[in-house]
């Protein structure tokens, strides 16, 4: 019995010693801050890079893994730990990812129609051309174009019973209001 005390002593000693030179050793770490600012957006700061970067309109999880294989940050980190280098290196990154060897088909606008390239668009940018592309539909009168003009489902849903907002204001069925109560 006296042998087991004393080897867990020795282990809980020995453990305390590696924890104590584990703290010396250990760098100290930086300050979390809570908003980031990459690609024009704030980002929350207690998120990983992984899922933080996903708050920015125009980039999915498979595309932010992608930024974070390609700059060589650790996906788990927390982006509120990331230095002013790393966050540049993203931003780079978001402007020309085909530098950074990530794939076409990743991409969110493949085949440009003004220049025939593959581009990946963020943000403000992302609306503008897709706002653009829906008023060159309607002016072209397609018939995706007709069907935004119209309020419809544009990609091939039924209207019966679903998109009943599109329809106005509709009563249900309605009482002759000449009828007396109790009278035939």
């Amino acid at each position: 019995m006296p042998s087991v005390l004393g080897l867990a002593n020795e282990n809980s000693l020995i453990y305390a010693k590696f924890s104590v030179l584990h703290k010396m050793t250990e760098a100290p770490k930086q300050e979390l801050r809570y908003f980031v600012r990459i690609s024009n957006t704030d980002l929350n700061g207690n998120k990983s890079v992984y899922h933080g970067l996903t708050g920015i309109k125009g980039i999915s999880c498979m595309f932010s893994n992608a930024i974070c294989a390609a700059s060589g940050i650790p996906k788990t980190q927390k982006i509120g730990y990331l230095t002013d280098d790393d966050a540049a290196k993203i931003d780079e990154v978001l402007k020309d990812p085909s530098k950074f060897k990530i794939p076409s088909w990743l991409y969110n606008r493949k085949k440009d129609p003004e220049g025939n390239t593959d581009k990946h668009l963020t943000g403000s940018n992302l609306t503008f051309i897709q706002d653009n592309d829906i008023k060159m539909m309607k002016k072209i009168k397609s018939y995706k174009g007709v069907r935004h003009i119209l309020g419809q489902p544009v990609r091939g849903q039924r209207t019966k019973s679903n998109f009943r907002k599109n329809k106005g204001k509709v009563m249900g069925v309605k009482r002759k209001t000449d009828v007396k109560a109790g009278k035939k």
